[in-house]
């Protein structure tokens, strides 16, 4: 790989977060030349330029750690500074004990680094005494606080369509594996072609996973925020869903495997089978409901909170009408032959049926 291209991230930055920052760091430089006489706010600037965060929240722990670091480190290097004077070994002595110090404290990665870079400024930038010292921590304070001020009132960012929409496609592409089965079933598919029907059952794992993550992203984007509201609503009810679907592509996947493993050429012929194939397609077509209501679901820009759009089902996962699974099947003589895996593909359906229906323990 081309080294130029690891200095470049796959996605770019929101325009409004460049924005939002260059706002941040002239509204601190300006608070700062009224408030304090002295030299350029470096300090300021930097922690203005560090806070602007995705969320409103990591902007509050940057802030932190950004404060953290510079205290430490502004008080080692005034301390020393006071002892030994601000040659270059005492420089180095900073930040040497800078990073043991860190790493003793088990600071995290912003606030361990800000403490060397805050001593080595302040020994190398200015006469060091009490007042400048304590101005720098000022500096940093205010840079730190405007920053999250801009961050909070410039639009806060909120990242629940990406879950939503993830939650949506994951239900929708769980629903197309159970089809599969039911399609796979009636048709009598040799081994080859179950197999990519399991690599793509297998894939809903990841898919599940990236939904999470999506999840958890936007329950980070809503704390601290004030446009949270009704968003917090969708946030839980996309969640409560994922947790079911989690389920759900377990038993996908292993109703998929199973009858990889174990299909023959007269498994098609058993009419437990058939019957089988049908209460999954039902499965499916449950499933894929329950994905179009969850799409239905819009988040309007037009509302203060942004909640749902009239007529939209604030609980997506229950619903009044009852699922298209008919009462569990009934096999009065197990086919000698195929009677592990009709039994294993009887216990999923059960299983899926009471996850369906909200029966599960």
């Amino acid at each position: 790989m081309n080294p130029v291209t690891r200095l470049r991230s796959s996605s770019r930055t929101p325009f409004l977060q460049v924005v939002k920052t260059a706002v941040a760091v002239v509204a601190a430089v300006l608070l700062c030349r009224l408030v304090i006489q002295g030299p350029f706010p470096t300090f300021a600037a930097i922690a203005a330029l560090l806070v602007v965060q995705p969320s409103i929240n990591q902007s509050f722990v940057k802030g932190l750690e950004r404060s953290a670091g510079v205290v430490i480190g502004v008080v080692l290097a005034t301390g020393f500074h006071l002892l030994l004077g601000d040659g270059v070994m005492v420089v180095l002595l900073v930040i040497v004990l800078a990073i043991l110090i860190a790493w003793a404290l088990r600071l995290t990665p912003t606030s361990a680094t800000q403490v060397g870079i805050s001593g080595m400024l302040v020994l190398t930038t200015g006469v060091v005494t009490p007042n400048y010292s304590a101005d720098r921590i000022l500096e940093t304070v205010i840079g730190a606080v405007v920053a999250l001020v801009v961050n909070a009132l410039i639009v806060p960012p909120v990242l629940l369509e990406p879950a939503h929409l993830a939650v949506a496609r994951l239900a929708r592409d769980t629903a197309v594996a159970f089809e599969r089965i039911a399609i796979g079933l009636t048709e009598g598919w040799d081994r080859d072609r179950w197999d990519e029907a399991l690599v793509a059952a297998r894939a809903l794992r990841q898919q599940h996973a990236k939904a999470e993550a999506s999840l958890g992203s936007a329950r980070e984007s809503l704390t601290m925020n004030p446009r949270g509201g009704r968003h917090r609503t969708i946030l839980d009810r996309d969640v409560a869903i994922t947790d079911h679907l989690r389920v759900l592509v377990t038993r996908v996947t292993g109703m998929t495997r199973a009858i990889r493993d174990n299909s023959a050429p007269d498994l098609r012929a058993d009419p437990v089978v058939h019957g089988i194939a049908t209460e999954v397609a039902r499965i499916g077509a449950d499933v894929r409901a329950l994905s179009a209501r969850v799409e239905s679901t819009r988040l309007d820009p037009a509302l203060g909170a942004g909640g749902l759009t009239d007529g939209d089902d604030a609980d997506a996962w229950t619903d009044d009408s009852e699922p298209a699974l008919t009462a569990p099947l009934e096999v009065v003589r197990p086919n000698s032959r195929h009677w592990v895996l009709i039994g294993a593909l009887l216990e999923d359906i059960r299983r899926v049926r009471e996850e369906l229906l909200g029966e599960d323990d």
